[in-house]
């Protein structure tokens, strides 16, 4: 079972190379450069896609201040130093099937999977059976990329997700083997 991280940006790359609206091609173009940094465990080049007042937005878990970072780049970097960086959580494949654009956001859909640490999953208080392996979390993910038009940098993320991506992981062990190499950042 292969993750390939480059499949996160694919159908973005895609739907970009047939976009003539200078608008929509700088929103698709700012997602495609937060998809590929945030693949690089890149927190600064993620923040370069963000306006000065960011709101993240994870409707799974709107209670969870860790999840919803808002108001400052340095809430979103706390964000992903702790939930993708320290984690060891950045080799992640959101495999979109639909990517949609307009003036205002984008919207993409798709299969998230991310390959978490042993260690971490026992420190969540999920059962694994080897700390030191990594297993597949799967579920369904849509993400609102909304854009702020004054500033024309991203405003966050609205994410929406379906299932419990850690139901049955443990039966998803999987080694970094597994995992596709990264392809160069243009």
């Amino acid at each position: 079972m292969k993750l390939d991280p480059n499949r996160t940006w694919k159908l973005v790359e895609k739907r970009l190379a047939g976009e003539s609206d200078p608008t929509r091609r700088r929103n698709l173009e700012l997602v495609l450069a937060h998809m590929k940094a945030e693949a690089h465990a890149d927190i600064e080049g993620v923040v370069a896609t963000l306006c000065q007042a960011p709101v993240y937005r994870t409707y799974s878990m709107p209670d969870d201040e860790t999840l919803n970072p808002k108001g400052s780049r340095d809430a979103v970097r706390a964000f992903y130093d702790a939930t993708i960086v320290q984690t060891g959580a950045h080799r992640l494949e959101f495999a979109c099937d639909r990517v949609i654009v307009d003036d205002e956001a984008v919207f993409t859909e798709g299969e998230m999977r991310m390959a978490y640490p042993g260690r971490t999953l026992l420190a969540m208080g999920v059962e694994v059976d080897d700390p030191d392996a990594y297993y597949l979390a799967e579920y369904r993910m849509a993400i609102v990329w909304p854009v702020h038009t004054g500033e024309r940098k991203l405003t966050g993320e609205e994410v929406y997700s379906g299932g419990n991506g850690f139901d049955g992981i443990a039966g998803r062990k999987i080694s970094l083997a597994d995992v596709v190499a990264l392809e160069p950042r243009d």
